[in-house]
């Protein structure tokens, strides 16, 4: 009999159905009590009562490439106002007949961004590459070289613009916010008092102010005959206001490192330039990654504030083609446009800097 027993084995039971698949997840997460039940109801009604009007609106009555007489009489929405338009609202004033010069330029700009994304290519190769790249957009975007027409800055506008003046402003602002971080650790009391009142004093003022300098009060201060352009005027103002904002970013990285580093470094014998960037600087710019990739994201977006100086960023000219008498009434489909090419830059950067994250180890 104990032999039977032993030679028996038990068939392994299966969980119950309502405990596993998607009616146990659901049971679990969104049914597990009569309150969760009941916010799920109404949840699910809300989304009904908006998701599908919205849907029917941007997809079903929806017309994309059309006239704008063809849009008054449909009630959905009228997409054919982007591709109607998308010359002016991507490259602004820029001469017809001339708009593949941005266009190639910005191609030129992804893909020097997009080689650069690899950190094996991290290498001084990379900066001979970045400066021809630069010479070769600033030739096709000035032009006066080769058979070019000659385009001042003043017609430099749209999505270009809005693009040199985010780009450039993040290369210099952030090794700035890093120097002015250093300054104020330093134990220079002069230096220290220094980058403590630049920080404190740009950190004080909102962005509009400086622009507002930069472009009423900086050429009062000029000889005369003397002028500087306003496209640089702009680019340094938020140049100067993105360091301070990176400098406090860095500071914080560097009062993270525990002081055995510093004792580390002291014990090797090595100075304090050795130390900062072999040692210290390392390991802080890897913990302020998040932070860091925060700030350069407000600054792409605060670039819109420059129309306030009469400078025609993406935004500005999708405000300009809403002017047009044939396509006004039709702000909501150009603004959700231009909020979804803000959103597709702001998450490549967002999405690099999780990547670069996994990639430096930072926390471990």
């Amino acid at each position: 009999m104990s032999e039977k027993i032993a030679d028996t084995t038990a068939e392994p039971m299966k969980p119950p159905v309502r405990n596993v698949g998607v009616y146990g997840w659901l049971r679990e997460n969104l049914f597990n009590n009569w309150f969760n039940s009941l916010l799920t109801l109404l949840i699910l009604y809300g989304l009904w009562q908006t998701c599908v009007p919205l849907i029917r609106w941007a997809f079903i009555d929806s017309l994309w490439f059309s006239s704008a007489e063809a849009c008054r009489d449909i009630d959905g929405a009228c997409w054919s106002i982007i591709p109607n338009n998308v010359s002016f609202i991507f490259f602004g004033f820029f001469p017809d007949g001339q708009q593949w010069r941005p266009l190639l330029a910005m191609l030129l700009l992804f893909a020097l961004v997009f080689y650069s994304k690899d950190r094996k290519h991290w290498k001084r190769s990379l900066g001979v590459y970045w400066l021809l790249g630069l010479i070769v957009m600033g030739t096709l975007m000035h032009g006066g070289v080769f058979g070019l027409p000659v385009v001042e800055t003043d017609q430099w506008s749209g999505f270009p613009l809005t693009l040199m003046l985010a780009l450039f402003g993040m290369v210099f602002a952030y090794p700035l916010g890093v120097l002015l971080a250093l300054g104020r650790q330093s134990r220079m009391a002069g230096i220290k008092t220094l980058c403590v009142v630049y920080i404190e004093l740009i950190r004080g003022v909102p962005l509009i102010s400086l622009l507002f300098m930069s472009s009423v009060m900086f050429p009062l201060f000029l000889p005369e005959g003397l002028s500087i352009d306003k496209v640089l005027r702009a680019q340094v103002a938020i140049i100067l206001f993105t360091a301070a904002y990176i400098a406090e970013v860095v500071r914080g990285g560097l009062q993270a490192i525990p002081k055995g580093q510093y004792e580390a470094a002291d014990s090797l014998g090595l100075g304090y330039g050795k130390t900062m960037r072999l040692i210290i600087l390392p390991q802080a710019l890897k913990i302020v990654i998040p932070p860091s990739v925060g700030v350069l994201i407000s600054a792409f977006k605060d670039t819109s504030l420059v129309v306030i100086i009469a400078l025609y960023d993406v935004l500005t000219t999708t405000k300009v083609t809403l002017s047009n008498p044939d396509w006004m009434g039709y702000s909501r489909e150009a603004y959700l446009f231009l909020a979804l090419l803000y959103f597709v830059c702001c998450y490549a950067m967002s999405s690099y800097s999780r990547k670069l994250e996994k990639e430096l180890h930072t926390g471990h």
